[in-house]
């Protein structure tokens, strides 16, 4: 999964309200503990942390009244240890002069951490972080140097990583090694922190850390160097997010306040500088093979890209799940163009794929949100979707967004096969969400409550399927499996009855038919049929309605509104927070 890391160093001698403040807005990335350490006048580190979301903790530990010109703070996603109070982070060393915060994996914790207990060293969490506290101890006791204390740290530690410590002497120290870290700049503060959304409310002015840098940060400014010692300059860069409120405005959750922002983000996607649009288009039209890839929804934008541009171009496209890329390089050479689709552009099986793809040769586009991600920044072009943040752990207008531009990108290449329209798009989703109280009532009058739900798809609208079972299973904690309607007697008949419910994405082209002879075999064995279509059929205990498409291929614009409606609604039904889904994480940055 992954964390949120904000390090701040101030003018001024109250850093913790805008650490906590800082927490709120990335609580996206994890949410099951918090802590927060601070370095007041007396250079002494105080540590306050606790389990619970940032509200919780700052309202039973007091965060933002911690007083200190410098400080760090973190929320976590447990990946080594529990869920406890001595686990969450910030992690001192043994003599409490140095602390540190981190995302990630070290690999070879438990090695290390069995080398330094022999010293003498004492550990008090379950955590592969505390190691680097005490490394960093060890180090800096052995040269009083901060670098070279880092730089003997970094060179121990394996795995992936970005963290943040804080020194008794008031400076902070950070490395990157295939993590997000980034540095804000103001005229009286700088920042470290996991995500932009850290310090835009304060600064937009940034530095972007490449991969093994090493930052050091004190009053005077933030002096950055590699792995290797050697001095570096990363030029300060204008964060340009337009659309950067995170505030819920009308809405009870950003997930429904991002549900109805695909009135707008649809077209949104589609803004691309003509210099880069020009220059990816041109690099898929010449390549010899094409493979698309991602991770959750966006491995199910891939499905779809890779179904259309097949159609469009007359071309092989080749859907690969990211985390299965590894296993399919075999035809991966100079004449391959890897398509890599992310969110965050932190997804790490994304950027291992691209890592080996450019290995074998592979040119490298890639289709993201955060335009400063370290995918966005390690692909030949990169276009973003201009979706803006997206807080809600389940992606919605980020997966249309990306659909849209896939759309807009192969409709450049094909001379206007897919017929889409931005504009005509925008007004039938706006159509599709004045519909929503009808499926709130769908959810809570019509729906009978039960744990297993099925969706039925074929071609195009297959992969809304696997994209609407997985939005039911985030949101709302209930079985939902996507099934290619074609395999019903291959399997999945078995599971039909009376308590099953099965949603059938069936509009009015070419697929219609073959779905609706499923759909009476699934009715047949008893279970209740939700149909999906802009044609009525008497089959169907309940039917939303949809728009008529020119265009076949674009029927999965629409057909995922009420499906992202219809999840948001139940999660409610069944009371849970539809922002902060369980187990899960808005970016899953660790494998």
């Amino acid at each position: 999964m992954c964390c949120s890391i904000i390090g701040i160093i101030s003018s001024k001698n109250v850093v913790a309200p805008a650490l906590v403040d800082s927490l709120k807005r990335m609580e996206y990335r994890g949410y099951d503990s918090v802590g927060v350490a601070t370095l007041a006048t007396t250079n002494r580190i105080s540590v306050r942390k606790g389990i619970g979301k940032v509200n919780q903790v700052n309202s039973s530990l007091n965060l933002t009244e911690m007083e200190g010109f410098v400080g760090i703070g973190h929320s976590r996603w447990a990946t080594h240890g529990g869920v406890t109070d001595y686990n969450a982070h910030p992690h001192p060393c043994c003599t409490e002069d140095i602390a540190v915060v981190h995302n990630g994996i070290i690999e070879n914790y438990l090695p290390l951490k069995e080398e330094l207990v022999k010293k003498g060293h004492r550990f008090r969490s379950e955590t592969d972080t505390e190691v680097i506290a005490h490394l960093l101890e060890d180090h800096y006791n052995a040269s009083r140097d901060i670098k070279a204390a880092m730089l003997e740290t970094v060179s121990q530690l394996e795995g992936s990583y970005a963290f943040v410590a804080m020194f008794a002497n008031g400076s902070l120290a950070c490395a990157r090694l295939d993590e997000p870290l980034v540095i804000g700049v103001s005229d009286n503060a700088y920042y470290a922190s996991s995500d932009v959304l850290g310090f835009l409310q304060y600064t937009d002015q940034a530095m972007f850390l490449d991969n093994r840098d090493i930052a050091i940060i004190d009053r005077d400014g933030a002096h950055i160097f590699t792995f290797a010692g050697e001095p570096v300059t990363r030029g300060v860069t204008k964060v340009a997010w337009e659309l950067a409120d995170v505030n819920k405005g009308e809405f009870a959750h950003y997930t429904i306040k991002e549900i109805f922002e695909q009135r707008t983000s649809v077209k949104a996607a589609t803004y691309q500088e003509e210099h880069k649009i020009k220059v990816f288009c041109d690099t898929i039209a010449a390549a010899g093979n094409i493979i698309v890839t991602g991770s959750g929804t966006s491995y199910h934008t891939s499905l779809i890209t890779s179904m259309a541009g097949c159609r469009a171009l007359k071309k092989r496209f080749e859907p690969v799940m990211a985390s299965e890329f590894k296993y399919n390089m075999d035809s991966i050479d100079k004449d391959t163009v890897v398509l890599a689709i992310s969110q965050s552009g932190e997804t790490a099986d994304v950027l291992s794929a691209t890592k080996l793809a450019r290995a074998a040769g592979a040119k490298i586009l890639s289709i993201v949100n955060v335009s400063t991600s370290s995918l966005a920044r390690a692909a030949d072009v990169s276009l973003a979707i201009n979706s803006g943040p997206e807080i809600g752990v389940a992606a919605t207008k980020s997966f249309t967004g990306q659909v849209s531009l896939a759309y807009s990108v192969l409709d450049r290449i094909s001379g206007g096969r897919i017929g889409f329209d931005r504009d005509a798009v925008s007004d039938k989703i706006t159509k599709m969400l004045a519909g929503s109280a009808a499926i709130e009532r769908l959810v809570n009058v019509t729906m009978p409550k039960v744990n297993d739900i099925y969706l039925l798809g074929r071609s195009i609208h297959f992969p809304i399927a696997l994209e609407g079972a997985l939005k039911m299973k985030e949101l709302a904690y209930v079985h939902a499996e996507g099934i290619a309607a074609g395999e019903l007697k291959h399997g999945p008949l078995a599971l039909m009855d009376k308590n099953a419910v099965v949603f059938v994405l069936n509009p009015d082209d070419k697929t219609y038919g073959d779905t609706l002879s499923s759909a009476h075999e699934v009715k047949t064995r008893g279970a209740k049929i939700i149909g999906i279509s802009n044609v009525s059929n008497d089959i169907y205990d309940a039917m939303i309605e949809i728009p008529k498409m020119e265009n076949e291929l674009l029927y999965p614009l629409v057909e995922v509104i009420p499906l992202q409606l219809f999840s948001y609604y139940l999660a409610l039904r069944n009371n849970v927070d539809p922002d902060f889904p369980r187990n899960l994480a808005k970016s899953v940055t660790v494998k």
